[in-house]
């Protein structure tokens, strides 16, 4: 008895199954042996990876402080950082003590290196200031995680590859940046300022933890040979011993996520207010020259420094109620006059030159405004190819009873087709009201004197 021929639907899903799992396979052109070995002796720290890391730390201190991301970016390129954190999650995957032990003790010698670089760099430039690129690896959140977690999956996937193992690799010591929160926190310790420090010490952390835990998870699934002279139990507490820890990093990493998502909430509804309220009437007299933000977990705050007629105390509470329209319940405004003593002349000068800025940008805008005016009318008088003045006589010839006219260009929306139109409307004052013959002779003569096909008459009798 013949079996039943496969239907066509039932092959396409075969065949659709198929694909995808050679889609995503990755063991296909994994080579375990030879990334073991690779990643066995890039851990090695001496000689001239030293100094190469020591180059590296020095530009990518030099790119913070003059706040350059392409110089960041360059020394990361650089660096051998990578190595002995990709050594460490696989000597954990392969169950690999000697290659732990290796990995643990370069890395800490590498980090004592980079920070000994780094702080003796801070301590002799004369730029002390933090910038932006600094400043954003004091703060390690949840999303630093993600980021040291996925580019460390990548990291080992391109490095497991039997081909084109450099690019990704590179590219991953960009995302997962492990260069600049050192550098920061030698900042921090050249600078006698330790809560960068600390911060940025976490956020390194963060990412060599990550970077370490996704190379175990994919040496785990690519089933790279295992040391066989370690027992199961030693091998499963190392496993709970990462799950701790994961966890231990992942828990305040999140709330400090949260704190960021809520602070730029803050922001970004506080930039909408004063957007909304600067272009009420109640500014026409008055300029907004600064506005400074404070956010913090008790307090909010929105100080607007203003120049001009100072706002009255009625105008100021009105200014305050509207904060909850922007869901800035919580927030406090602050308004400081450049008028008042707490500003000193300096800074009642600087914001003086920004308001005259502003009323010159005004004033360019005004003059904008009237160019184009002026091209509409000579549109008209191209359109029509009669002067105002000929048109008047002959409406003085033609409607006796007509004391005045005159003629603009309005947008207008079809309901029906939701396009923009343009079309003349013609304001006429009539001493006496006009026939229903005079009103149509007056439009179709208009129709054609300004050379369309639709126009609008709106007709008014003078008392």
């Amino acid at each position: 008895m013949e079996e039943p021929q496969e239907s066509k639907k039932q092959l396409f899903w075969r065949e659709l199954k198929h694909y995808i799992k050679e889609l995503i396979d990755l063991n296909a052109d994994a080579d375990p042996h030879t990334t073991i070995d690779n990643i066995s002796k890039g851990v090695e720290f001496r000689g001239v990876n030293v100094w190469i890391l020591v180059f590296a730390i020095v530009v990518a201190s030099i790119g913070l402080n003059m706040n350059s991301t392409a110089v960041i970016i360059g020394a990361m390129l650089i660096s051998p950082l990578m190595n002995p954190i990709m050594g460490l999650g696989l000597g954990v995957g392969i169950s690999d003590n000697d290659l732990i032990r290796k990995s643990l003790k370069n890395l800490l010698i590498m980090v004592v290196v980079s920070l000994i670089a780094s702080t003796t760099y801070f301590l002799l430039t004369p730029l002390s200031d933090a910038q932006s690129e600094l400043l954003a690896r004091t703060k390690p959140t949840i999303f630093d995680v993600l980021i040291a977690l996925f580019g460390g999956l990548a990291g080992i996937v391109a490095s497991s590859r039997k081909q084109e193992k450099v690019t990704v690799v590179s590219g991953v010591a960009i995302a997962t940046a492990l260069m600049p929160p050192l550098c920061t926190a030698g900042y921090g310790l050249g600078t006698g300022q330790f809560v960068y420090f600390f911060g940025a010490f976490y956020l390194f952390f963060i990412n060599s933890f990550f970077i370490a835990l996704a190379t175990f998870i994919m040496t785990r699934y690519l089933k790279f040979p295992q040391k066989v002279y370690l027992d199961h139990a030693k091998e499963k507490r190392v496993r709970h011993a990462i799950l701790f820890f994961s966890i231990l990093v992942i828990i305040p990493s999140f709330f400090i996520g949260l704190s960021v998502i809520r602070e730029t909430s803050f922001n970004n509804q506080a930039i909408k207010y004063v957007s909304a309220i600067e272009h009420s009437a109640m500014f026409d007299d008055v300029q907004i020259l600064n506005v400074k933000r404070s956010y913090t977990s008790k307090e909010q705050t929105i100080t607007l420094s203003l120049i001009g007629t100072p706002l009255t105390e009625d105008q100021i509470e009105l200014l305050q109620k509207r904060l909850p329209e922007f869901g800035l319940e919580q927030a406090k405004l602050i308004i400081r006059h450049a008028g008042g003593g707490s500003l000193d002349i300096d800074t009642q000068a600087t914001m003086l030159q920004h308001f005259l800025e502003r009323k010159e940008e005004q004033l360019a805008n005004r003059d904008s405004t009237i160019s184009q005016l002026r091209e509409q009318l000579a549109s008209f008088e191209t359109k029509a190819k009669i002067t105002p003045e000929q048109l008047a006589r002959e409406v003085q010839v033609l409607y006796p009873h007509l004391l005045s006219f005159s003629v603009a260009e309005s947008e207008e929306i079809n309901l029906k087709t939701q396009q923009k139109q343009t079309i003349p409307v013609v304001n006429s004052t009539w001493s006496v009201t006009p026939t229903a013959l005079e009103q149509q002779q007056f439009s179709d003569w208009m129709k054609a004197r300004l050379n369309t096909n639709t126009i609008r008459i709106v007709n008014e009798v003078s008392n």
